[in-house]
């Protein structure tokens, strides 16, 4: 376990559910991880909910908005990379080829974000902290620690995380050309990962996929189904890795349970 109190520039910092039951969602995770639930108010009848183990920030919750429903936008966990600047971070996007979905504002005296797309259509949003810096623990269960970008365009989407964040990918070509499972690099840490395009659902949209740390990753995925989670992938072992599996909370938000490996 370690207590977090910076963010490098590159690296994931914050994670964010949207569903459509914060009550069950808060219920569910608290279930699960053992995460408490801060609630704060965020207009008439709305909070925004901060999720803290051992009194550490792991993450946060708020109900979908009537219009991002009325667009089709699924209950789902957003990804938040660290910037030294947001409004740098969306410039150099759109210059890149992205989309600026939402241009840099304030997040009261928080820190200031942008909501962003990349060029194969995958969200995620940019912070520059101020007095929330992110996450703040990691290593015990229930906290983030790695992430896959789903993405029809692999080589596409590779060049733009780098040139946006200077990412190092690494990868393998099979003797057929097509690509292996890409590392991502943040300075020295390896980050997350590319899947290949081969191997996603041609119906799911592109996203980034949260992993979370479960120890006992078969127990949890276990629990989670018994608390009303669907389980997209059932436990499965990689050599040399860990154990991995995909689950689908009670309202459809779906995320990665990952126990590491032993050296």
């Amino acid at each position: 376990m370690a207590n977090i109190d910076k963010h490098a520039p590159g690296s994931f910092c914050w994670l964010e559910l949207g569903t459509t039951d914060q009550p069950a969602a808060k219920k569910f995770y608290g279930s699960l991880f053992g995460w408490a639930a801060e609630d704060s108010p965020m207009g008439p009848g709305e909070f925004y909910t901060m999720f803290k183990l051992q009194g550490r920030d792991t993450g946060a919750a708020y109900t979908l908005r009537a219009d991002q429903r009325a667009q089709g936008v699924p209950p789902h966990w957003m990804l938040y990379i660290a910037v030294d600047s947001a409004d740098s971070a969306a410039t150099r996007a759109a210059e890149l080829g992205g989309t600026v979905l939402m241009p840099a504002f304030d997040v009261m005296d928080a820190g200031r974000m942008a909501v962003l797309q990349d060029p194969t259509g995958a969200v995620f949003c940019v912070w520059q902290a101020k007095r929330n810096t992110g996450l703040g623990i990691d290593g015990v269960d229930g906290t983030l620690c790695w992430a896959d970008l789903s993405t029809p365009d692999t080589a596409r989407a590779c060049e733009f995380y780098s040139g946006l964040f200077g990412w190092t990918m690494s990868g393998s070509e099979r003797n057929s050309g097509v690509s292996d499972y890409i590392h991502i690099k943040n300075g020295e840490a390896f980050i997350g990962g590319v899947p290949p395009a081969a191997v996603r659902s041609p119906n799911t949209p592109p996203h980034w996929m949260p992993y979370m740390v479960a120890f006992d990753c078969a127990a949890v995925a276990d629990k989670a189904t018994q608390l009303g989670a669907n389980l997209y992938l059932k436990p499965m072992a990689m050599e040399g890795v860990g154990t991995m599996a995909i689950v689908a909370d009670p309202q459809g938000a779906v995320f990665a349970l990952f126990q590491p490996g032993r050296n």
